[in-house]
């Protein structure tokens, strides 16, 4: 384990913890296993199936990013990342299958963070293509709240264009 890369991870997050943990060691399978270099643009794509405080590692590490459109989140609630290479269409599904059968949060953290990737992770094909890259919506004014949104987030009540805020009330 990189200990320097854990800790700017952690100072990334705030705080040490199990799910950080996770995080880490599954950029570091990817990493491994896909010959992974971070991020500057779309050239890695990670697509989490959770919220979670790993996904904080997978930002750090991997410069999947939301904001550039190449962090997707597939709300699954597992602990499961799925990492592709653009340039040479690879990808790998990464799942957590160890769970802390002592609930102590400290041992669990350095349980995950010693033990071997194939004891903590199952590895699988991914069940999807690569994600196509991200698009960019021209914004759109609401007719009701006069607030722009995504082109894409814009629908259409009483014949006026409006966001999805709107809509709902």
């Amino acid at each position: 384990m990189d200990k320097e890369l854990w800790e700017k991870c952690v100072a990334f997050h705030g705080h040490e913890c199990p799910g950080l943990a996770i995080g880490f060691r599954a950029c570091e399978a990817a990493i491994s296993n896909l010959n992974l270099k971070f991020s500057r643009d779309e050239e890695v794509v990670c697509v989490t199936e959770n919220n979670a405080c790993g996904v904080d590692a997978v930002q750090y590490i991997t410069g999947c990013t939301f904001g550039k459109g190449n962090l997707i989140y597939r709300d699954r609630g597992k602990q499961a990342f799925t990492f592709f290479r653009r340039d040479t269409n690879e990808g790998i599904r990464i799942v957590l299958k160890a769970f802390n059968k002592s609930n102590d949060r400290k041992e669990w953290q350095e349980y995950l963070l010693n033990a071997s990737l194939e004891e903590i992770f199952d590895f699988k094909v991914p069940n999807y293509d690569i994600p196509p890259k991200a698009k960019i919506y021209p914004s759109i004014q609401c007719e009701i709240c006069g607030e722009y949104a995504a082109e894409n987030k814009i629908r259409f009540k009483e014949g006026k264009k409006v966001c999805i805020d709107c809509f709902g009330e």
